[in-house]
């Protein structure tokens, strides 16, 4: 890794007035050193980006195309090293950085063959009344302009590869303005994409600090805002923007259901590993990791011994180790308020079965019973190594507790029936359920995005450029159809 990192402005590099230090929440030891571009510097992006909109936009599918299997495969080879830039900045643990890379690995693919059959055309006979007849109409899709992506520091690679994978895709501008504290993985998806042949002004990387995304976000040369995280920050956004096109993919506070059916040591042993697992990977810092465990009686105690009892070999330590599966959080600050939500919840009666404990940044993997529904980690997103437990007696209770909650990312539900499924299906208030696993399952295909509070719009490859784009219709007239 070098000292010091130049940011990507339309294409090329470069480097502002100022510097950002970024820093390990493990050790805080000095990771890298970021240049910050200059306010006109960020203009002169912008402007690149608009002035590039009708050529990009007409750049033949095989060039995009071309450019995002490259960034795929170079993302494969250079995985190690991506893996280690990634647990460096953000303290993910080596196993988990790895997968991120893979994922981000398939983000470019899936956008380098959405790319190849992407506006294919859609037409309709419109002589199905008199005043049709020898008409026919042709559907396209079209960018809606530049896009403003907005990325979270908990993905720093992926969350980044799915702003800008899908705009290449379709053939719309970029502006990516990564995390403040993770700005090191798109930097270096700008140093892949500056190997294509992709036109100038298509795509820019501006770590710029977060008291000054307000700017950007109010550009009307920047019609497209994709932003990723907090429901805080991207409803402010969306309120401030009210004719521009948002997608917001906000908070979650993930609930496993685990239904009466589901009761065999196999299938709970099958559950308790996965929602231990998921409940703490990435230290928690997933918008549909496990944050509630909604058990039915008749399985709520042999669950929870089992739960407990694979928590507690979740291995909590230095990122940098292929052993630890829990690192830090971000930074000391985030782990003392998951600390604190904590002890809230037992001053009020809440049972700790495990963890509780923080030692700096890191915060160990805790598990919670009898919590009231009051207290701060009932009601909002823990984005920490917690787990709460609630026992139910009906399916329809456990929905119900599902839904109450200002959020609705993703819901897992354990269970072998399949009108079950079905029922969850239609009853949850939530972007997806996940049927017989955790929430915190996502495949970056699949359209992703919350109901409620936890978002609009969806990403995902394909989903994402319908975001980027809009329908536009022609009229052909005095066909012999």
């Amino acid at each position: 890794m070098t000292s010091t990192h130049a940011f990507w402005l339309a294409g090329r590099q470069a480097t502002g007035e100022d510097t950002l230090d970024v820093t390990s929440p493990w050790d805080g030891r000095l990771v890298g050193t970021v240049a910050v571009p200059t306010e006109a510097q960020v203009e002169e992006a912008v402007a690149a980006a608009h002035a590039v909109l009708d050529e990009f936009a007409a750049t033949p599918a095989h060039v995009r195309a071309a450019a995002l299997d490259h960034v795929s495969r170079r993302l494969v080879e250079r995985t190690e090293e991506i893996a280690q830039l990634i647990s460096a900045e953000n303290g993910k643990p080596l196993k988990w950085a790895r997968g991120e890379v893979g994922r981000a690995v398939s983000v470019f693919r899936f956008a380098a063959e959405e790319a190849r059959r992407f506006n294919s055309g859609d037409a309709q006979r419109l002589d199905t009344d008199a005043g049709g007849a020898g008409r026919l109409a042709l559907t396209r899709r079209f960018p809606r302009g530049a896009v403003l992506g907005i990325a979270p520091f908990n993905f720093p690679l992926n969350l980044c590869a799915h702003k800008i994978a899908p705009a290449i895709a379709v053939g719309a501008p970029i502006i990516l303005k990564p995390a403040p504290a993770t700005p090191l993985s798109g930097l270096l998806l700008g140093e892949l994409l500056a190997e294509t042949d992709l036109p100038a002004g298509a795509w820019s990387v501006l770590p710029v600090p977060n008291d000054r995304m307000p700017a950007l976000v109010q550009d009307e040369r920047l019609p497209v805002i994709s932003f990723t995280g907090s429901d805080k920050v991207g409803f402010a956004i969306m309120d401030s923007v009210p004719r521009k096109h948002c997608t917001l993919e906000l908070g979650g506070n993930g609930a496993a259901v685990v239904l009466a059916d589901y009761a065999s040591e196999r299938d709970l042993d099958w559950a308790a590993t996965r929602i231990a697992t998921f409940s703490n990977y990435q230290g928690g810092q997933s918008c549909i990791s496990v944050q509630r465990v909604i058990a039915d009686a008749s399985v709520y105690e042999r669950l929870v011994s089992k739960i407990v009892a694979a928590v507690e070999t979740q291995v909590t330590g230095d990122p940098a180790t292929d052993t630890t599966d829990v690192g830090p959080l971000v930074s000391e600050d985030a782990a003392k308020r998951v600390e604190s939500w904590v002890d809230e919840a037992v001053r009020a009666g809440a049972q700790l079965l495990t963890g509780g404990k923080r030692d700096g940044a890191t915060y160990a993997p805790t598990v919670l019973s009898e919590v009231p529904e009051d207290v701060t980690i009932s009601c909002e997103e823990v984005f920490g190594p917690v787990l709460t437990l609630r026992r139910i007696e009906s399916e329809a209770e456990a929905f119900a507790a599902v839904n109450d909650s200002k959020y609705g990312l993703q819901a897992g539900v354990f269970t072998h029936d399949l009108q079950a499924a079905f029922r969850a299906h239609r009853a949850l208030e939530v972007g997806g359920v996940i049927v017989g696993d955790v929430p915190s399952y996502r495949a970056d295909q699949m359209p992703y995005g919350g109901a409620k509070q936890s978002g609009v719009g969806r990403e995902g490859v394909r989903f994402a450029m319908d975001d980027y784009t809009y329908e536009r219709v022609m009229v052909l007239t005095g066909l012999a159809l």
